[in-house]
């Protein structure tokens, strides 16, 4: 298809291979559960989604990296959501329509900031990894504004969170192998079709989740980063 990358092959003692991840249904289901009530109430939100993040992580297995961990604190995600419910308490109260229109990018921000707290926070073996998230805001702040226009066609989405995944595994700095997705936007449009179809009948969602974010690890690779300019 017109637009898809080309696919990255994995050879060689210095390139790790696909990722994978394995959970069973049942932890899924149940911590889901109470990672949404603990999101509902918004308050519980940075100590819910730590707790949730130190259960996902580990269910994700990364060649010639064992026992992967999170070891993130919650206090930076209650800064930013404590922030953000402010700024919705002081937009009731004054009643300035204006500051509606600051939500929406503080949204963004929030979740700029929150990619990079989470690749910072993952560990291995009980000791970080020194990774950091080097994509720009702005680029960040493109790829939102991109996904909602490419919303309005409903099958051009699938292309533009292809790139989005590209863009943000690319974008993993700190480790000596590069991070490679290879999925496609066909891929991505047919088996989304697939699970929104499946999730419609709301019992097989922990299966479908599974099944998607498995495909999505696996298209993940490590390779060995090229020469650095001036080495």
């Amino acid at each position: 298809m017109p637009g898809d990358p080309p696919q990255v092959t994995v050879s060689g003692s210095d390139s790790g291979g696909p990722l994978s991840i394995d959970f069973g249904i049942w932890d899924f289901t149940w911590r889901s559960i109470v990672l949404a009530i603990g999101m509902s109430f918004l308050i519980p939100i940075p100590w819910a989604l730590v707790w949730y993040l130190k259960w996902l992580v580990p269910c994700v297995k990364v060649p010639q990296r064992p026992n992967l961990g999170f070891m993130g604190s919650a206090m930076p995600v209650a800064l930013g959501v404590f922030g953000v419910i402010v700024l919705m308490i002081v937009t009731v109260a004054t009643g300035f329509d204006w500051l509606n229109f600051s939500i929406f990018p503080a949204m963004i921000v929030l979740n700029w900031l929150f990619l990079k707290w989470l690749v910072a926070g993952i560990s291995s073996d009980g000791q970080p990894l020194g990774l950091r998230f080097s994509g720009s805001f702005w680029a960040s702040l493109g790829w939102v504004l991109l996904a909602n226009i490419a919303s309005i066609t409903i099958i051009g989405v699938a292309w533009v969170y292809a790139a989005w995944t590209r863009w943000f595994c690319r974008n993993i700095a700190g480790a000596r192998r590069e991070v490679i997705f290879n999925g496609t936007g066909l891929e991505f449009l047919w088996r989304g079709v697939v699970s929104v179809i499946a999730a419609s009948f709301v019992i097989p969602i922990p299966w479908v989740y599974r099944w998607m974010s498995g495909w999505m690890a696996s298209q993940t690779v490590l390779v060995e980063r090229g020469p650095q300019p001036g080495t």
